[in-house]
């Protein structure tokens, strides 16, 4: 098994650090499914166009009533049974999302508190990268001995920032969650992250205004997502298959030593052109969870992996590249060893 861990002592630690992986997975698919006809409805499209231009045939809404927090449970509670870890031992909350409602609490407080547990808790925003950065944390959390078990969770209901007459992104967005349990290991089971930003080309994917203008009654626009789709796609295809490259070379491992590709689930097109860039031999398997689930954001590499994992397309000890990319412009890539 090659050496996910980098180096062996971490800088400024009182000793030897050591291994985390993760140890269970969950998901929260929302009931209502939405097909491609249904959204358009409101848009100038078709079914065909946009499975041409994206690969979603359908994807999940939650209900009115049901919130990130709900989704967060679900995801959370199948992540520790995966595990087997009782949530009185989780020492840390990571929620990773963008469309919690509330500056204040973050989810992830309300989320330990659902779960009955004083955890350190708190969210974190980075888009569709979020989970991958979460992990990077819960990885060096654990390995420094600042905690024994973490939950990252990725979380979203994109359709309350959706603007369902915009044909450039109506169609893309979902709802759903995906959760983690990170705790220690004999052998490294989480490779350095590989982590940045383009915050110069910001305004690619935004929320079209900020809270504060919602201040202004004359102004009542909500603050839907919007995007520039042909220059995220530009970017994600030929900036984030260096960062995938990097990943595997700080972990230690080439292509033929992957079982899993998993890479956020933004578009099938951009996934595939990820995939030929990498060279990746014919016996990885590659997640398209996009096609029935759409673009979930942070919950979309959990939820792509846990898929897998039911379906017998991946299995427990597989290595997997995982990629997340996009609103900040921010991305993060690791190989982990699957649960």
């Amino acid at each position: 098994m090659p050496n996910l861990a980098g180096p062996a002592v971490i800088a400024g630690a009182p000793g030897p650090a050591g291994h985390a992986r993760i140890l269970g997975i969950g998901g929260y698919r929302p009931e209502r499914i939405v097909g491609n006809d249904e959204i358009c409805q409101a848009i100038d499209s078709t079914d065909a166009w946009i499975q041409e231009r994206s690969g979603i045939v359908n994807r999940r809404f939650a209900g009115p009533q049901e919130s990130v927090v709900d989704m967060a449970e679900s995801a959370a509670r199948q992540a520790l049974d995966h595990a087997g870890i009782p949530a009185g031992l989780l020492d840390c909350v990571i929620v990773a999302t963008i469309t919690h409602p509330y500056q204040t609490p973050a989810a992830a407080a309300m989320l330990a508190g659902r779960l009955g547990v004083t955890a350190a808790a708190f969210d974190l925003g980075a888009a569709c990268a979020g989970y991958c950065y979460a992990m990077s944390l819960a990885n060096d959390l654990v390995r420094c001995g600042t905690a024994t078990y973490v939950l990252v969770v990725g979380v979203e209901k994109l359709t309350d920032f959706t603007d369902f007459t915009d044909r450039g992104s109506a169609f893309i967005f979902a709802d759903g969650a995906g959760a983690a349990i990170v705790g220690p290991a004999a052998a490294a089971g989480i490779g350095p992250a590989v982590w940045g930003s383009a915050g110069d080309q910001w305004q690619v994917i935004q929320q079209r205004v900020p809270w504060t203008e919602l201040r202004d009654v004359d102004r009542p626009e909500w603050p839907n997502l919007v995007m520039a789709g042909q220059s995220v796609f530009r970017w994600a295809v030929w900036a984030m298959a260096p960062v995938a490259r990097e990943a595997m070379t700080a972990a230690g491992v080439s292509p033929d030593d992957l079982a899993v590709f998993l890479p956020h689930q933004a578009n099938m097109r951009i996934i595939d052109a990820l995939a030929k860039q990498l060279k990746l031999p014919e016996h990885v398997h590659i997640a398209r969870d996009i096609a029935d689930a759409g673009n979930t954001s942070a919950a979309s590499i959990p939820l792509a992996a846990k898929r897998l994992l039911d379906e017998g397309q991946a299995r427990s000890g597989d290595l997997a590249l995982q990629i997340g990319f996009g609103a900040g412009l921010a991305y993060a890539a690791q190989v982990v060893t699957l649960p």
